[in-house]
């Protein structure tokens, strides 16, 4: 997350896409979210007292959520000009954090209530075990889809602020129903219904889009016959498209079941590898059929893509550290791992640019920055 923040404007690779497709930035949150799910079947292999397990994951939740709030509703937003505060009425509601919060609460709540305890020596005695779970991913999956391709989108206005603080109104004709595009879609609408336009995210995605940017891919000034929506709000971490995120969530506890039941190497590396080519294989017919991979709209074609390589790629870590013991280059990696949050708070969220600029010599221009020759 931090290397996509920073690095890219540069390297068109490592920045998100535009709209449609995916790049290796859009995998990120997914295997995030992947592993939270898989995190979240060890912490509750045991689960004694239910009713406490539940209150201490909702009160881990909330605090995640309201971290979410203040570090990327707006509060810190002056790096160089070192102001911070937001305004309540424009604050940012949903965001990075606060989609984690969700899904890691909805999952442990579905990992410490819905399971059984039926034996497991197959994969088929997995799927029986864990049915209740599934059966939440299928219901999920159908309903985004429906509300997706079914909601009828009406045409909507927004404003923004222009030259002089004066307001500028913008109207956007839709008047359609399944329609994936940056103007029309269900996911913006129900987000601008619920949240109202003002708590979005201001700097779409979208706005990198060849319609919307001369620099395309990357931001740059509007073309003279720019359509009116592109520099409307939008929330990539949205209500409707958190739901796929719930999704990912849960895909990630059906892996980490795996570990739990299975105690040979083979068995694990197996049973992950089925369902990640199988989820991929299904991600790429729904590709094909029209059913576009899209990270702001989290399409689920997208979501079965990023969760099946999720899986290669944890299959693959597993094979190399816990099978082959190639555990010294992964070092770095795990010490991350155990501090992501902290990393994740100072360096994407500004908090550390924003302590090191605060401390200057006269001139808040003369800061350690410059005289370590960044942004000189």
């Amino acid at each position: 997350m931090i290397i996509v923040d920073d690095a890219g404007g540069f390297i068109p690779a490592l920045n998100h896409s535009p709209w449609d497709g995916v790049t290796i930035a859009d995998f990120v949150m997914p295997f995030f979210l992947f592993i939270v799910g898989v995190s979240l079947t060890l912490a509750y292999k045991r689960v004694p007292d239910k009713l406490e397990a539940t209150k201490k994951a909702v009160l881990r939740a909330l605090k995640l959520f309201c971290l979410g709030l203040v570090l990327q509703g707006g509060f810190f937003h002056g790096v160089h000009s070192l102001t911070f505060g937001v305004d309540l009425t424009k604050i940012r509601l949903m965001g990075i954090l606060q989609r984690i919060a969700i899904a890691y609460l909805l999952a442990a709540i579905c990992e410490i209530w819905l399971k059984r305890d039926d034996d497991v020596d197959s994969g088929l005695d997995l799927l029986s075990r864990y049915r209740y779970q599934l059966f939440v991913v299928l219901v999920l999956s159908f309903t985004y889809t429906v509300l997706l391709y079914g909601i009828y989108v009406p045409d909507w206005e927004y404003q923004i602020s222009g030259p002089g603080s004066r307001e500028k109104s913008f109207s956007v004709k839709c008047g359609v129903r399944g329609d994936t595009g940056p103007a029309c879609n269900a996911v913006g609408m129900v987000d601008r219904t619920i949240l109202g336009i003002d708590h979005l995210y201001g700097r779409p995605v979208y706005a990198r889009t060849k319609e919307c940017s001369i620099n395309y891919p990357e931001n740059g000034p509007l073309p003279p016959d720019a359509p009116s929506w592109c520099q409307a709000p939008f929330d990539p971490e949205g209500l409707l498209s958190s739901v796929m995120a719930f999704v990912t969530c849960l895909i990630g506890l059906q892996f980490g079941h795996i570990i739990i039941h299975f105690e040979k190497h083979r068995g694990r590396i197996t049973n992950w590898l089925i369902p990640s080519f199988s989820m991929l294989a299904v991600a790429f017919l729904m590709g094909f059929v029209g059913m576009r991979m899209n990270k702001p709209l989290n399409t689920i074609s997208y979501t079965l893509a990023t969760a099946g390589a999720a899986g290669l790629l944890f299959a693959g870590i597993y094979t190399l550290v816990d099978v082959y013991g190639f555990r010294r280059p992964t070092i770095t990696m795990e010490w991350m791992g155990k501090h992501a949050l902290m990393i994740y708070v100072l360096v994407a969220c500004n908090i550390l640019p924003m302590f090191i600029r605060g401390f200057y010599w006269r001139d808040p221009n003369n800061s350690l920055l410059k005289f370590i020759g960044v942004g000189a």
